[in-house]
């Protein structure tokens, strides 16, 4: 059996980063980025079998990370009680979401290969996994702090739908603008305010 050249994988992991991004997935070569890591595609094939394994390889880890951190944050919410969650939503909410900035510019770009060079891949729906969990647990909290009834009468769940998906497109903006780390933190935490008012605004219509 050949020994695999050391060094090759991160090459290819590398130049694959530089091609997805400047060509997007659909548009990517696997030709062009063998040449660029100075290997070929059959040393791609062997490593990753084909392009979107090698997608894969850069956003996977961060986009399940993501995600698991996300979940984590809104379990721990769900878990404390309802006096608790009714009167620190706000707050915890601010908290959580600025630890994501962090790991957001941690892994800088691959979330812009997540964002906006997905197409065609199955992490094309990345923003929409976050609106549903948010979505799942904006029941849950109001569910438990006696709220739930009247609320899904006042917002429907089409039109909460269409605010979270606003929210998260909107936080993502600063990673398409490459908008600095603290910036970056300053902004979402006023398109927080901005939204926590829109939704206290209609509940009390």
């Amino acid at each position: 059996m050949r020994k695999r050249v050391e060094g090759v994988k991160e090459r290819v992991l590398q130049c694959a980063m530089e091609e997805f991004l400047e060509k997007g997935y659909t548009d990517a070569s696997l030709r062009r980025i063998a040449e660029r890591a100075e290997t070929s595609t059959n040393a791609i094939y062997v490593r990753f079998h084909d392009k979107e394994g090698l997608f894969s390889a850069i956003v996977e880890p961060v986009a399940r990370e993501f995600l698991s951190r996300s979940l984590e944050g809104q379990e721990t919410f769900a878990a404390m009680d309802a006096e608790i969650q009714k009167e620190q939503v706000n707050v915890y909410s601010n908290q959580e979401i600025l630890k994501l900035i962090d790991y957001i510019y941690d892994h800088f770009n691959a979330f812009r290969l997540l964002l906006d060079a997905s197409h065609g891949t199955k992490y094309s729906d990345f923003v929409n996994q976050l609106v549903k969990m948010e979505e799942t647990y904006t029941w849950k909290w109001l569910d438990a702090t006696g709220a739930g009834d009247r609320m899904k009468d006042t917002i429907p769940r089409e039109l909460y739908h269409m605010m979270t998906t606003s929210y998260f497109e909107g936080m993502f903006e600063v990673v398409r603008h490459e908008i600095s780390r603290e910036k970056a933190k300053e902004y979402v935490l006023l398109m927080g305010k901005y939204h926590q008012a829109g939704f206290r605004a209609i509940c009390e219509a």
